[in-house]
């Protein structure tokens, strides 16, 4: 008997239990009345969000690419001929004009050769004068007077081979520029292609840069750009000079120089530019902010502000830059897209607008 009554009591309790977390659920015990909007109305809870108005402004479609400047000219200043530097004719960091002397190498054994050759030439020329009249007179037959032309001309070679080879040993510069520093000292003995000093010509100084293939029809020779430099918040602009004639295989990308004038030496060759390249400008173009795209499967959305509640629409989007989209199909001027909670709303779900904003350029 007294089992029976522990298990009825026991089933009593359990039933008892799930009827309170029933009831519970069910709002059985919400204390006091369910009065409209109130706790426990069953109303969903309205959302503050932001929103902007959407309007049509002019929409530049731009490239930002890394860029480097480059000088116009530089190049290394070398000996062609090995010998000792007898003097360094330039001042580091001075400008020189083409075909300033630079330095000269020990010429004394040329000048001896070439001093020799005089006498040698002399010799050669006055023996050719006289077979010449003897020839005139038919006094030598035509072969003998061929030799001593022959001496003559192999003699007058051989003066200029000597002064070519002294010219090796005067260093000028190439073109007008800037010296840079001096890398050997006076009595050093140098050799082809040692360095003694970079000679730089950076007025004006070139822009280079690379864009994507699939960028690479839209820029052409006499295309305009904007560049920064580091330390210079200054907008600069340059026109595109030359363009590569193929792409880079590894990198799919197309190089481009542009010229700038570099007027007040600004600009130092090897620094890092950043440039801006325009596409295309729109007119009247209509753009949301960036975060109001949903990615959706086969498209995009945002979510519109209609009378207090949420509307979602299907667009379709076209230029993008850093902050804004432009919405090509899907909206109207004057529509209300909002901004915030995008992962918190749904549709039909009821919104007040806590800031409220017009889309600027």
């Amino acid at each position: 008997m007294n089992k029976l009554i522990k298990r009825v009591l026991s089933i009593t309790i359990v039933a008892i239990i799930l009827l309170f977390m029933i009831g519970y659920k069910a709002g059985w015990f919400s204390a006091g009345s369910k009065t409209e909007g109130g706790p426990g109305s069953g109303q969903q809870e309205v959302l503050p969000i932001n929103a902007v108005i959407v309007n049509g402004y002019g929409l530049t479609d731009q490239i930002v690419a890394t860029g480097t400047i480059l000088a116009d000219e530089q190049v290394d200043i070398s000996p062609e001929i090995s010998g000792r530097l007898t003097s360094v004719l330039f001042t580091e960091g001075a400008a020189v004009n083409k075909g300033d002397c630079l330095a000269t190498i020990n010429d004394s054994e040329l000048l001896a050769l070439i001093e020799k050759n005089h006498y040698v030439l002399k010799l050669a020329e006055e023996r050719e004068a006289r077979q010449k009249a003897l020839l005139t007179r038919e006094a030598i037959s035509q072969e003998v007077y061929d030799k001593s032309l022959t001496e003559l001309n192999t003699v007058q070679a051989e003066a200029s081979l000597l002064n070519a080879q002294l010219q090796k040993t005067r260093i000028k510069a190439p073109f007008s520029g800037i010296v840079g520093l001096r890398q050997v000292s006076e009595g050093a003995y140098v050799t082809p292609g040692q360095r003694i000093a970079t000679l730089t010509r950076t007025q004006p100084v070139k822009i280079e840069f690379s864009i994507p293939e699939r960028f690479s029809q839209s820029v052409k020779k006499g295309s305009r750009i904007n560049f920064t430099i580091e330390g210079n918040s200054r907008t600069l602009g340059a026109e595109v000079y030359a363009v590569e004639p193929r792409i880079d295989p590894r990198t799919r990308s197309l190089t481009v120089r542009a010229m700038y004038p570099n007027k007040n030496n600004e600009l130092n060759p090897g620094s890092f530019a950043r440039v801006e390249f325009s596409l295309k400008h729109l007119e009247n173009a209509l753009t949301v902010p960036a975060q109001a795209i949903v990615p959706e499967l086969g498209g995009n959305k945002v979510f519109l502000y209609r009378s207090g509640k949420v509307k979602s629409t299907g667009v379709s989007v076209g230029i993008r830059t850093a902050d804004v989209v432009q919405i090509i199909d899907g909206l109207v001027e004057g529509d209300t897209v909002i901004t915030t909670g995008i992962l918190q709303i749904r549709d039909g779900m009821p919104v007040t607008i806590d800031q409220l904003n017009r889309m600027k350029p």
